[in-house]
């Protein structure tokens, strides 16, 4: 990988932290425009209330767009683990892709290159507990940064948790598939809203940790694979249930 190279654009599209929060989430978006331009510009639109703390191109270049110290307006109404505020707890990095409204596409070995560098850099920086999607702490209104990005590529980079299930997960999943409440009561544990839709819980769960069903259009059902990736998640996240 060559040496990635890193842009500072001053910009006011941001806020303080409350005293004494600092950054446990990083969260992964993409840009879902029609071109890198289109979003720097919105990023940075001073009339739009909208920024990251970074943005990341296809060639893997990266834009700091505000201060890692500072509360960037990038999450929106969400939820993850008792926390409301995902603003002021996280730092945003936006992903350079067109999304499914523009024409959804895999995202380039460089770029996620840069995106496995510069989250190993402020897991460095901080006490980085959790790395998650847009949909993950927005299930009922967002997709991002979707089904195509590598989960799994980028925690073998050291970034972020990837299932794999125990035996014992595999069977205690049997059980758990064939109830839908019990289910949610562990999607609810690892950290989902418990106030949104089961599918769309269901469905943002498969975007992040069960791609493979996603693609094969089996939204909103948790079936037995699934169920034992969340057991191994929560093992992974928790020390087991």
């Amino acid at each position: 990988m060559r040496e990635m190279f890193l842009k500072k654009t001053k910009l006011l599209n941001y806020g303080d932290r409350p005293q004494g929060i600092e950054p446990s989430i990083i969260l992964l978006h993409y840009t879902g425009m029609e071109s890198m331009q289109a979003a720097k510009d919105r990023l940075t639109d001073p009339k739009i209330e909208v920024s990251a703390h970074y943005l990341i191109d296809e060639d893997g270049s990266i834009d700091n767009l505000v201060p890692e110290d500072k509360r960037a307006w990038h999450a929106g109404i969400a939820y993850w683990d008792h926390e409301t505020d995902i603003n002021s707890h996280s730092i945003g990095i936006e992903i350079v892709n067109r999304g499914h409204e523009f024409g959804y596409h895999p995202f380039p070995v460089e770029q996620m290159q840069a995106v496995a560098k510069l989250c190993r850099e402020i897991m460095a920086r901080h006490d980085i507990v959790h790395v998650l999607g847009h949909s993950d702490v927005a299930p009922e209104r967002k997709q991002d940064p979707g089904e195509l990005f590598d989960w799994e590529w980028l925690s073998v980079q050291g970034v972020g948790l990837w299932p794999d299930p125990t035996v014992d997960e595999l069977e205690q999943a049997k059980k758990i598939a064939r109830n839908d409440y019990e289910a949610g009561k562990l999607f609810i544990a690892l950290g989902y809203n418990p106030m949104a839709a089961y599918v769309d819980i269901v469905t943002a769960f498969h975007r992040h940790y069960h791609p493979k069903t996603f693609l094969a259009e089996v939204e909103g059902v948790a079936r037995e694979q699934s169920i034992a990736r969340l057991l191994s998640l929560m093992r992974q996240n928790r020390g087991g249930i």
